[in-house]
């Protein structure tokens, strides 16, 4: 698409892009917003360096792609609930999110989007793999097309793969835990190809983190597609990769995308500001 009011140039060859000529901290216009809008279709990753904005203006933005809602495992910012600190300081071993997985897939209705806002940046390293879930289903043969059109999966916000689940996670963290103790009851089922409601393409909906058996499988018939899809999902012939500098702001489509933070800035703090798109649909 040819644009009129922005500058889109791709980042990687299967996905994501950066724009520029837009300050967001002003009043977009009715044609600055469909396009952006496009792009972020055709683009499925959107990434705004030079951003100075507000907590206010952050907020603003990101409702022009959803309704805000609170992320439910951290307790966000004591004026914006919608917004939580993703912060690890010089002494942290550990990050957060730095599993493949796309946001709250254990919610029956998914977020649309996942935005992030760079306030704080290490002088290397913290880089964001974000992977094509349209690439993934279209590159499975076509035998295994068939297969698992036919299945759901189970998604479970208790981070069932990991050792210790959503609790293990937590406690490694010093974010301002929540709901942790609910997160057992947090799962929802899902096909495991969903159809993006606005451009009508197949994605294999694989969230890494969440994915944890397929509905109507044995235990080991589960974990061997379960282990293939996942491997498949994240190949990296499928990602691109997003860096940051203090006033980055990225966003993402997560009906079609699975993300992974890197934790490669050992000894230095880095800071951002999720926000969570609700507005979703019931995947199918």
């Amino acid at each position: 698409m040819a644009y009129r009011t922005i500058e889109v140039t791709p980042i990687g060859g299967t996905l994501g892009a950066e724009v520029a000529g837009i300050d967001l901290a002003r009043p977009l216009g009715n044609e600055q917003i469909a396009e952006i809008h496009q792009a972020f279709l055709e683009n499925q990753v959107l990434v705004f360096h030079g951003q100075d904005l507000t907590i206010e203006q952050n907020k603003d933005f990101a409702r022009r792609f959803g309704p805000l809602v609170p992320y439910p495992f951290v307790k966000g910012l004591d004026d914006h609930p919608e917004v939580f600190e993703i912060r690890k300081e010089p002494d942290e071993e550990k990050n957060f999110g730095g599993a493949w997985h796309t946001d709250m897939s254990f919610e029956e209705r998914p977020p649309v989007g996942t935005m992030l806002y760079a306030r704080e940046t290490p002088s290397r390293g913290g880089d964001t793999l974000i992977a094509n879930l349209y690439r993934a289903y279209e590159t499975l043969s076509d035998p295994m097309k068939r297969v698992v059109e036919g299945l759901t999966g189970v998604y479970s916000g208790d981070l069932k793969g990991r050792r210790g689940g959503r609790k293990a996670l937590m406690d490694s963290t010093r974010f301002q835990a929540a709901n942790v103790e609910r997160a057992g009851e947090m799962e929802a089922e899902h096909p495991l190809v969903r159809t993006h409601p606005e451009t009508g393409r197949k994605a294999l909906y694989v969230s890494g983190s969440h994915l944890y058996r397929i509905a109507g499988m044995t235990d080991a018939e589960s974990a061997a597609l379960v282990g293939f899809l996942k491997d498949h999902a994240a190949t990296p012939d499928f990602t691109c990769r997003v860096s940051y500098r203090p006033g980055t702001l990225v966003v993402w489509d997560n009906r079609c995308t699975q993300h992974r933070a890197l934790n490669d800035y050992p000894g230095e703090r880095r800071v951002m500001h999720r926000l969570t798109i609700g507005g979703g649909d019931r995947p199918h």
